[in-house]
């Protein structure tokens, strides 16, 4: 496993609902612990939440705390890791922010989508790679939803080649995505 400066953000807003219009998508359980876990296996420096939502700044809130401060970090210590790298932001410029703060340099901004027909000024999953192995600090954005809002990847540096897939059936859950980019990424 290559060390890196990988930071992953989870957008709910801004995000396209299966209309294409821009909504603000809920935060899922799952989506928090499954990516919490997959980013503490492969070494990523932190798990953003973007929401602006209260409510679900409130849930989101809740679970940690269970999980790192609470009954939950005795009862499962390896949860109470993969969640303390949970940050909560109200939009994607307060994680770059926060990213640039704690990392002395702001992160370089890579948007994923599986809507990526057009490989053409994409980075490959190896020249990200290759990035990362140089200690550049990234933020790979995924969206919930049905992916990011238009104007969420035309605001950030990069693009991301599409994972892949041998059907024309493209639809992964954000977590397994999640999980197969970080082992292209970050994987010996």
């Amino acid at each position: 496993m290559i060390e890196s400066r990988l930071h992953l953000a989870l957008v709910h807003y801004p995000v396209l609902d299966k209309n294409g219009d821009t909504i603000a998508a809920a935060v899922t359980n799952l989506d928090l612990h499954d990516i919490a876990r997959a980013a503490r296996t492969y070494g990523v420096r932190g798990y953003h939440i973007v929401t602006p939502v209260e409510d679900q700044h409130e849930l989101v809130h809740r679970l940690r705390r269970h999980w790192v401060e609470g009954h939950g970090a005795a009862y499962n210590p390896k949860r109470r890791q993969a969640l303390e790298l949970v940050a909560l932001h109200s939009a994607l410029d307060d994680a770059v922010q926060a990213i640039g703060r704690a990392e002395g340099q702001r992160p370089r901004v890579v948007v994923t989508s599986a809507r990526f027909t057009d490989r053409d000024g994409c980075l490959s999953f190896a020249e990200l790679r290759r990035q990362l192995a140089k200690g550049r600090v990234v933020l790979l954005v995924l969206g919930t939803g049905w992916g990011l809002a238009p104007a969420c990847i035309a605001a950030a540096d990069d693009r991301l080649e599409p994972i892949g897939v041998p059907t024309h059936y493209n639809h992964l859950s954000v977590r397994s995505a999640a999980a197969i980019m970080l082992d292209r990424l970050l994987a010996a």
